[in-house]
């Protein structure tokens, strides 16, 4: 049976993707900064039938948490063929424009959305090593494309609230195409999806639908030997093809 560990999972589009990846087939690691919540969470998929489900305690702001996850992951699997690194926080409440933001709104958005990023896949790397076919995704989004976000044509060109935000995700997006450039002679495929403005608590419930995003996220979760990789993909930006600018 194929494992997957999905960070920030307990809701929105991380839920999401746990519950369409469980019907599909895959034994789902709930990661979750509030062990309650984790639990919650399995609870609800297990009303749904979806039992191959369960909570793992994993804040990926904190390197013990971290290590205590992946400590507990490997008790159960030797392998991790799917990594998808959703966690992820806005940077502060509104207004938060790269003027207004404080230094600690900077750091919390990159500690979380980049930061922890690296901390998380460096603890799993070797677990994903022993997958034949490993996979990492990490959750992005357009406006950390520092190509799209300087043209003035680009609808989400004027979004200054969501400077820190998108200062953050484009960290991430370096760090997706330095580790992929890391692994490239190897069986891993590590992109960077966007899952489009969706009504979650991080976009104040604006947006698209949770499973659209979901499944947008999945799709580079499994993809074959022949995809992409160290790419960044955004379908509700590029629908012809999905690969967007850095």
């Amino acid at each position: 049976m194929k494992t997957v560990l999905i960070t920030g999972a307990n809701k929105g589009i991380g839920f999401e993707t746990a519950r369409q990846l469980l019907q599909k087939g895959f034994y789902v690691f709930i990661g979750s900064r509030n062990p309650e919540n984790g639990a919650e969470a399995v609870k609800k998929l297990n009303a749904e039938g979806l039992t191959r489900a369960e909570a793992v305690h994993l804040d990926v702001t904190d390197s013990i948490s971290v290590q205590k996850a992946r400590e507990e992951i490997s008790k159960k699997t030797k392998a991790l063929d799917i990594l998808i690194n959703n966690a992820g926080i806005n940077g502060g409440s509104e207004p938060y424009t790269v003027l207004e933001a404080t230094a600690d709104e900077y750091l919390d958005a990159l500690k979380t959305n980049a930061v922890g990023v690296a901390r998380v896949t460096q603890a799993f790397i070797d677990l994903l090593r022993n997958a034949p076919e490993p996979r990492i995704v990490n959750v992005s989004t357009s406006v950390g494309s520092l190509s799209l976000q300087s043209n003035p044509e680009w609808p989400a060109y004027h979004y200054a609230k969501y400077g820190v935000y998108a200062i953050s995700k484009a960290a991430l997006n370096m760090y997706t195409v330095q580790l992929a450039y890391e692994l490239r002679d190897t069986a891993f495929k590590v992109n960077a999806v966007c899952p489009g403005l969706t009504k979650t608590d991080l976009t104040f419930f604006n947006g698209g639908e949770v499973s659209v995003a979901a499944n947008r996220i999945i799709k580079y979760a499994l993809i074959d030997k022949d995809g992409p990789t160290g790419k960044f993909f955004s379908e509700e930006t590029n629908p012809a093809t999905g690969e967007i600018a850095w």
